[in-house]
């Protein structure tokens, strides 16, 4: 069975606002195939989400690692069952908003019990899989540009891996790469407009997903959904986590 260049937990969107959000960075991250754009969209530019389709529709949890020596991707199977074991359902309420320059959906402000529920799953995801993580390469470090973190990115990269965890972690569901000016501007009205429908409706979180990256600079697709009920179900990138699915 292969072994994927990189691996992630993710939270994968569901319902109407995968299917927007989805056809708005034109790639289905089950199938890796490529989808029609949303009505309108055809008039803004496709670099605007060259960046997040890359990874595809996701929140991150634990960001990508390759696997430390010895380590398995049956021992990601199994670090990902125990996570999304015992745990119930919930729901987040979303809101299009700029982070750090791009735009993405992030957790509306007056859901404080969706926030709660989401840091302390992805608090889990970062320490629980982390014995799995080979440590960053120089080059890793550098394209982080610690020269402009915060002295507390900074720990969590030296630390993790990965400048935004626990303390300095933000959900967010990317939807651009960086932007300026009138674009960030335009992005954030087209994407009002194309998420206009989900207006008022809460996203339903049933679980967690593993991604994979099949090889240095492949697209990421999902590997495998794990449900908060003890199910799972296989997507494109399931040969690179080996055995089946049924838990």
């Amino acid at each position: 069975m292969p072994l994927a260049h990189r691996y992630a937990l993710y939270l994968a969107p569901t319902g109407p606002w995968r299917e927007h959000g989805s056809r708005w960075l034109g790639r289905c991250a089950d199938t890796g195939e490529a989808l029609s754009p949303l009505p309108g969209q055809a008039g803004y530019p496709r670099e605007w989400t060259q960046a997040p389709r890359h990874y595809g529709l996701h929140a991150t949890l634990k960001p990508p690692f390759r696997l430390c020596p010895g380590a398995s991707p049956q021992e990601v199977d199994a670090a990902a069952r125990r996570l999304a074991g015992n745990r119930a359902p919930f729901t987040l309420a979303l809101e299009c908003e700029p982070l750090r320059g791009f735009l993405a959906w992030r957790i509306a402000g007056a859901d404080q019990p969706g926030q709660a529920r989401i840091q302390a799953l992805a608090d889990a995801a970062v320490r629980d899989l982390d014995p799995l993580r080979a440590p960053p390469t120089p080059e890793d470090i550098a394209r982080r540009q610690p020269q402009s973190l915060t002295p507390a990115q900074q720990a969590m990269l030296a630390r993790w891996g990965y400048p935004y965890v626990f303390d300095t972690y933000t959900f967010h569901i990317t939807l651009t790469g960086k932007l300026e000016g009138d674009a960030l501007a335009q992005a954030q009205a087209g994407i009002a407009t194309f998420a206009d429908p989900l207006r008022g409706q809460a996203m339903d979180v049933p679980g967690i997903s593993i991604y994979v990256q099949a090889a240095p600079g492949a697209d990421f697709v999902a590997a495998r959904h794990y449900h908060f009920d003890g199910t799972c179900s296989d997507a494109a990138g399931a040969a690179y986590l080996q055995g089946p699915a049924a838990a």
